[in-house]
C-alpha cells in the first residue's frame, strides 16, 4: 500500500476514480518512461510529474522541445476541459492554480541563462559524436586531447581546439612518432566539422564560466524544488548537439555528486524528452556509456525519465532499468507497429480486468497505462489511468511571467559575462610570437655579418642561418598569419 504523503498523485483509474495512482518518491530514482504517440498527452504527464517532484522539494531539469513548458512559471488558467477532468477523478475540490519556481536556461543565451562547458570537460568521446566523426578522425581527436594534457594546455573553447589542431597539423610527423599516425586529412575534416558546429551556434556552449551543477539543485523559500527548463526549440534543429549536451549533463551529475545511499526521495530528477535522438545512429561505446550512467546514477540520488513516442526507441539494456512507466496510446497501422505494441504490453505486470495489448491502442487523450514500483521495489499491476490535470499554466507563458521568473531565480548575472583565461590558444600564440622573434634576430644577425664581410661569397655559417630562417619563417609565418586572421574574424563575430 502506497503512503500517499510520500508519493506523487498521477491520476485515477478510468472506471474507478476512487482508485488513485501514485508514484512513490522512495522509488522515483529507479528511473522511468513516458511514452506515447504524438498528441496523446505526454506533455501533460511530464508537467504533472515535474510539479509533483517540485512540491516534494525535489529539483527538476527538463528540456522544452516545443516551447510549451514555460507556463509552469505561471498559475493555471483553470480551463474547462481541465476542470472537467479534475471533477471526473474526484479532484475538483482540491484542484487549485499554482505557479512554480522556474529557472530558464539556453545554450544560445537567448531565452535563459547561458549554459557552458569546456572542451576539456566534454571530452573526445562526446565531442566526436557531436562532430559526427568517423573512427579515424576520433582517433586523431583523442591524440589531440592527450597531447594537450601532456603539454599542460587547457582546452576551454573552440579557438583553443583549433589552435591545437593547427599545431598538430604543422608537426604531424613528430606527433605521429610519439602517439601514432596523425593524418592531415583527418585534421582538416575535424576543422571543417568544428566550422559546421560553430555555424549552428555551438561556439557559445564552449567556454567559461562553466555550468555549476549546484544551480540546478536549488529550492525556493517554501522548500519546493526549482524547475529548470532548457529552451530546446531552436536546439532541436541540431539534434546531435541536443542529445550530446544532455548526455554530458548526466555524466557530469554522475561524476560530481556524492553517493546518496537509500533516501526517501531523489536529489534531482532529469527528464530526457525526444529520447530517441540519444540512441539514433549511436555507436556501441556510447550506448554502453548511457547504460552505465543510467544504471549507476541512481546511487547518486538522481532519477532519469525518458520521454519518447515508442518504447522501442530505447535500447533494451536501458529500457530494462526503467521501473516507473506511463504508457499513453500507441497507433498500429502496420504489422511492424503491431509487433512493437505486443512487445510493449508484455513488459507490464498484467491486470485481469483488461487486455493490455488492446488497451494501448484504445487509450484516449490524457489516459495512460501506469505501472510504478511499490512495496519492496516490485512493479505494480498496470492500471488504466486518467492523468490528473496540471496546476500550472498549460502552454507557453507570457513574456512578463518569464521575466519575473528570471528576476527571482537567484542566479542573476552569474553566467552573463564570458571569461577567457590563458589556455591553449594563448600558449600557442605566445610560442609562435617567440619563434618569430628568434627568426627576426637570426635574420638581423645574418645581415650584420654580411655587411662586415668584404667578400661577396657566402660563408657556411651564413648559409646555415639563412636555411634556418627560411624553415622557421615558412612554418611559423603560416601559423601566425592563421592565428591573426582567426583573431580578427573572431572579434568581428563577437
Amino acid at each position: 500500500m502506497t503512503d500517499t504523503s510520500e508519493a506523487i498523485y498521477l491520476g485515477s483509474e478510468t472506471d474507478v476514480p476512487e482508485n488513485k495512482q501514485y508514484l512513490p518518491l522512495k522509488w522515483a530514482n529507479r528511473h522511468g518512461l513516458i511514452a506515447g504517440a504524438t498528441g496523446t498527452g505526454k506533455t501533460v504527464t511530464l508537467q504533472v510529474l515535474a510539479e509533483g517532484f517540485a512540491n516534494a522539494g525535489v529539483p527538476v531539469f527538463m528540456a522544452d522541445v516545443k516551447g510549451d513548458l514555460s507556463g509552469m512559471c505561471a498559475p493555471g488558467a483553470m480551463q474547462d476541459f481541465l476542470v472537467k477532468r479534475a471533477d471526473i477523478i474526484g479532484l475538483k475540490e482540491n484542484y487549485k492554480a499554482q505557479k512554480f519556481s522556474v529557472a530558464f536556461w539556453d545554450l544560445f543565451a537567448k531565452q535563459g541563462h547561458p549554459v557552458r562547458t569546456t572542451i576539456s570537460e566534454i571530452g573526445p568521446l562526446l565531442l566526436g559524436r557531436m562532430l559526427e566523426l568517423n573512427d579515424t578522425q576520433e582517433g586523431v581527436l583523442n591524440i589531440a586531447f592527450r597531447h594537450a594534457d601532456e603539454e599542460g594546455m587547457l582546452l576551454l573553447d573552440l579557438k583553443d581546439l583549433r589552435a591545437l589542431l593547427n599545431a598538430i597539423y604543422e608537426n604531424a610527423s613528430e606527433i605521429s612518432k610519439e602517439y601514432g599516425q596523425v593524418s592531415k586529412p583527418s585534421i582538416a575534416a575535424i576543422q571543417r566539422a568544428l566550422l559546421r558546429l560553430e555555424d549552428q551556434g555551438a561556439d557559445q556552449f564552449f567556454g567559461e564560466p562553466a555550468l555549476d551543477l549546484r544551480d540546478l539543485m536549488r529550492r525556493d523559500l517554501d522548500g519546493r524544488g526549482q524547475i529548470n527548463i532548457l529552451a530546446a526549440d531552436e536546439l532541436m534543429q541540431s539534434p546531435r548537439l541536443y542529445s550530446t549536451f544532455l548526455l554530458w549533463l548526466l555524466a557530469e551529475l554522475f561524476e560530481e555528486l556524492p553517493e546518496a545511499g537509500d533516501s526517501d526521495k531523489p536529489r534531482l530528477v532529469f527528464f530526457f524528452d525526444e529520447a530517441h535522438l540519444l540512441f539514433k545512429d549511436a555507436p556501441k561505446p556510447l550506448i554502453e556509456k548511457v547504460e552505465q550512467v543510467v544504471r549507476l546514477i541512481r546511487s547518486k540520488g538522481v532519477g532519469v525519465y525518458f520521454v519518447t513516442q515508442n518504447p522501442q526507441d530505447i535500447p533494451e539494456s536501458v529500457l530494462g532499468q526503467l521501473g516507473n512507466r506511463v504508457q499513453h496510446a500507441l497507433r498500429a497501422f502496420t504489422p511492424k507497429q503491431k509487433k512493437f505494441i505486443k512487445v510493449a504490453a508484455e513488459t507490464y505486470r498484467q491486470n485481469d480486468k483488461f487486455d493490455v495489448e488492446t488497451a494501448i491502442t484504445e487509450l484516449g487523450v490524457g489516459e495512460a497505462l501506469v505501472s510504478t514500483l511499490e512495496g519492496k521495489g516490485q512493479p505494480s499491476v498496470v492500471q488504466r489511468t486518467l492523468i490528473r490535470p496540471p496546476s500550472s499554466f498549460l502552454g507557453p507563458a507570457e513574456e512578463a511571467a518569464k521575466k519575473e521568473a528570471r528576476a527571482n531565480d537567484g542566479i542573476g548575472e552569474k553566467y552573463t559575462n564570458v571569461q577567457d583565461r590563458e589556455s591553449a590558444y594563448e600558449i600557442l600564440t605566445k610560442r609562435a610570437e617567440q619563434a618569430a622573434k628568434q627568426a627576426e634576430k637570426a635574420q638581423e644577425s645574418a645581415e650584420k655579418s654580411k655587411k662586415k664581410r668584404s667578400s661577396g661569397r657566402q660563408s657556411v655559417g651564413e648559409a646555415a642561418v639563412k636555411s634556418l630562417i627560411r624553415s622557421m619563417s615558412s612554418s611559423i609565418g603560416r601559423t601566425i598569419a592563421r592565428e591573426i586572421i582567426r583573431g580578427v574574424m573572431g572579434g568581428l563575430r563577437r
